[in-house]
């Protein structure tokens, strides 16, 4: 079968455009290892992105496979409504020793829409639970991105993916600025959060939500103290704090949940992809034990929400083999003894590439910002900017056997996430591809096309 054809004729694509899809060279991926993949031409690439920032242990890992098999062999599948199991019990179990201060409960989905989704209805269901009946509205970031199903994308940031539903979204969403050119000194972003609560009426605001490193605007680590204003504000109108770590948990940040590297408890956490490193799907929402208590012991009496698949015997299965490798292999020790070498490669680039405006990150997460000329002060033209953003990087990267993301929110970046058992060899070999990349960027933006 020709499976590139195949694709092309049956399978709609995420979003992806019709013309990249339909084209000849449509990369079709054939096998995996470690931080590297291989397409059915044998053309290797490097995994700079960690396929979505989510195989965090790498491809290949038959520990991980033998654990799926074994649980599938024992029980396959049973609902996790009224009934518990074995797996689900001790993943849950995992995750809450790793969790920060009293997050011990654990509510499992299948991805991370759902995930978002799962925290924005505990929000509303704890507030009922409470008679704040009141209490619905939801305030999120610009340019921050929080999933694709209704209610999460409603939440999301990002113009271009909430445009075409927009009659569809509900009106709960506020957005203000996010961190970026923010200082500790001033840290207004936090104040736009305090002063959008006031703005609206405390006794209508049922959550603030917020990435611990924002992947829209291009890793955008947060001012010293932010983390800290925003439990300030949340605690004293009585609003509901989530840190939605779906990429920033399980080691991207260098420790198991983000929030512990900028020193805060939130309410909640959201988390998917790297809990399995993607072996199976499986997200989450970890909430604080007398948050759910409250709603157990109210007039309402349950988390009024549920999922076919949520708690999957495999899958958990496979985060408690995920979770164990993390701790054995000492993954997050690994990231946080690494992450200075793989940033020193990306200053580098900075200084060698006149294109690069800055680089924005921190743990396994960064992004390059690009520029027409740093040295004289020149932004992108806007038509150099869409042709860059809708293709000729990608096509750059490809050429190089780099597979990372060229990025269009808010500016034109460059984002890497690799693997998080990558190493100096692997750094180096990523940032000799970035730095074909940007040298073929460079020539064609002065005119070599």
């Amino acid at each position: 079968m020709d499976f590139r054809k195949a694709s092309q004729a049956h399978v709609v694509p995420h979003f992806t455009k019709g013309t990249a899809w339909n084209a000849e060279d449509l990369i079709v991926i054939d096998h995996a290892e470690g931080c590297y993949v291989t397409d059915s031409e044998g053309k290797r690439y490097l995994d700079g992105l960690a396929g979505l920032f989510c195989t965090n242990l790498g491809h290949g890992r038959s520990d991980l496979a033998a654990e799926a098999s074994k649980q599938m062999e024992r029980m396959a599948f049973y609902p996790n409504w009224g009934f518990t199991h074995e797996p689900v019990s001790k993943a849950a179990s995992m995750i809450a020793d790793v969790a920060p201060g009293d997050l011990e409960d654990v509510f499992f989905v299948s991805s991370g829409s759902e995930a978002v989704e799962s925290a924005l209805k505990f929000a509303r269901n704890y507030h009922v639970a409470r008679g704040d009946e009141g209490r619905y509205k939801v305030i999120s970031r610009k340019w921050s991105y929080h999933g694709t199903t209704i209610a999460a994308l409603a939440v999301t940031g990002v113009p271009k993916f909430r445009k075409h539903f927009m009659p569809m979204l509900w009106d709960g969403p506020r957005h203000v600025r996010n961190t970026h050119g923010d200082t500790a000194d001033a840290l207004a972003s936090a104040k736009a959060i305090e002063d959008m609560i006031l703005a609206e009426g405390p006794e209508t605001v049922a959550l603030v939500i917020a990435e611990p490193v924002q992947n829209g605007r291009g890793c955008l680590v947060p001012p010293d103290g932010y983390w800290q204003e925003l439990r300030r504000i949340c605690d004293k109108y009585g609003v509901l704090l989530c840190a939605d770590e779906v990429i920033c948990s399980f080691g991207r940040l260098g420790h198991f949940f983000g929030s512990e590297r900028f020193g805060v408890v939130p309410d909640m956490i959201t988390f998917a992809k790297g809990v399995t490193s993607a072996y199976l799907p499986l997200g989450g929402v970890v909430v604080r034990r007398p948050l759910l208590e409250h709603i157990w012991e109210s007039e309402v009496g349950l988390f009024n929400h549920g999922s076919t698949f949520g708690g999957h015997p495999v899958a958990t299965a496979v985060a408690v083999a995920n979770i164990q490798a993390m701790h054995d292999e000492q993954i997050m020790q690994h990231v946080r003894s690494h992450e200075d070498t793989m940033r020193a490669g990306f200053e580098s680039l900075v200084e060698r590439h006149d294109i690069v405006r800055e680089v924005r990150g921190t743990g396994y997460f960064y992004a390059l910002e690009l520029m027409a000329s740093r040295e004289r002060g020149l932004d992108l033209s806007e038509p150099d900017a869409l042709a860059l953003q809708q293709g000729v990087l990608l096509s750059m990267c490809k050429e190089a056997g780099l597979l990372i993301r060229p990025d269009d929110r808010g500016a034109t970046m460059l984002v890497f996430s690799p693997p998080l058992i990558a190493d100096k060899a692997v750094f180096a070999d990523m940032h000799a591809k970035a730095d074909q990349v940007l040298t073929r960027a460079a020539a064609w933006l002065a005119g070599d096309r």
